[in-house]
């Protein structure tokens, strides 16, 4: 089905269920910087922009619950200043009128340890670990995956999931600097300090979900702040071990899109077995009076994301 005939299609149906997205918020109250690549950035602006986006998925009256991709605040963030910010973002997030559902990203880690930022994002899970799981609707179950389960960030130096990353890290990245890919081609670019990687517990407890969901006849939709393809992803930007990842999801038939942040520009592809990979707009690029946020309309046959200003909008139809 074409996206022009699957729009038609749409018309007169009513969504099994909507929620709210926005990811990469990277708040500070700091003047307006670049990335490494020299894109501008704009950490006072962002904040309003979350602040619109509530304000519309109230005003909408229809989101069953919203879902923040990871990266509350920016890493240049003042130390002194890192619990106020994150407390102020989270302020913001908690005018939405529903449940929000967070994850970790490396600037969260930057800024906090894991406890605090479970604790201050009401994650819900009874570990540092901040993967979980929740069925909005019988038919389908949303996914959210920890990225930074094995990292060097937010675990202490002699914790082994951080001396994990350090070893790999020392086996595929030469560089003194451990975030520099200087040197490193195709996608052996991901081994940076910023990425980490799905556990092997967390792996396991993925595919029992998976298991669970197929044998419940529910669709699943994955949340995570790194990419899990490369076709809709900058190598640098990808989860250290996401092929692993892919090959537990694709046991299973039921997972039908992956949506992640941390890759600011936004990305879009469909893997081997027809699994959409969506990687959303960031906040934190958007020049004053502009937007990155948006909802998605999950249907029985696709996910509608309708998109705000920089955020695009896309039909994803599932393959079967």
């Amino acid at each position: 089905m074409t996206p022009a005939n699957s729009l038609i299609a749409t018309r007169g149906r009513k969504p099994l269920f909507s929620f709210g997205v926005i990811s990469d918020v990277q708040y500070a109250d700091i003047p307006d910087g670049r990335s490494f690549l020299g894109v501008p950035r704009y950490y006072r602006h962002s904040i309003l922009v979350l602040q619109r986006a509530v304000k519309k998925w109230n005003d909408q009256n229809n989101l069953k619950f919203s879902v923040n991709f990871g990266d509350i605040v920016d890493g240049f963030c003042p130390k002194d200043q890192s619990l106020q910010a994150v407390q102020r973002v989270v302020n913001e997030f908690d005018r939405f009128n529903g449940p929000v559902y967070h994850m970790i990203g490396n600037h969260c880690l930057y800024n906090l340890p894991r406890p605090s930022l479970v604790n201050l994002l009401k994650i819900p899970t009874e570990t540092d670990l901040t993967y979980y799981d929740f069925s909005p609707s019988p038919a389908f179950r949303i996914i959210i995956l920890d990225a930074y389960d094995i990292s060097t960030l937010g675990w202490p130096q002699d914790h082994p999931n951080s001396l994990a990353a350090r070893k790999l890290l020392e086996e595929k990245n030469p560089n003194l600097d451990k975030n520099s890919p200087l040197g490193l081609t195709g996608l052996e670019r991901r081994f940076l300090m910023f990425n980490g990687a799905v556990g092997k517990q967390q792996l396991t407890w993925l595919d029992n979900v998976l298991w669970d969901s197929t044998k419940r006849k529910q669709k699943a939709i994955i949340c995570c702040h790194l990419p899990l393809h490369p076709g809709a992803s900058s190598p640098e930007a990808l989860l250290w071990n996401y092929d692993e990842v892919l090959e537990v999801v694709h046991r299973y038939t039921c997972v039908k899109a992956c949506i992640a942040g941390h890759d600011h520009k936004g990305g879009h592809a469909v893997d081997s077995l027809g699994v959409h990979h969506r990687v959303l707009e960031a906040a934190l690029e958007c020049p004053p009076g502009t937007d990155a946020y948006g909802h998605v309309d999950v249907y029985d046959d696709k996910l509608s994301i309708l998109g705000t200003d920089r955020m695009e909008s896309m039909e994803m139809v599932f393959s079967s």
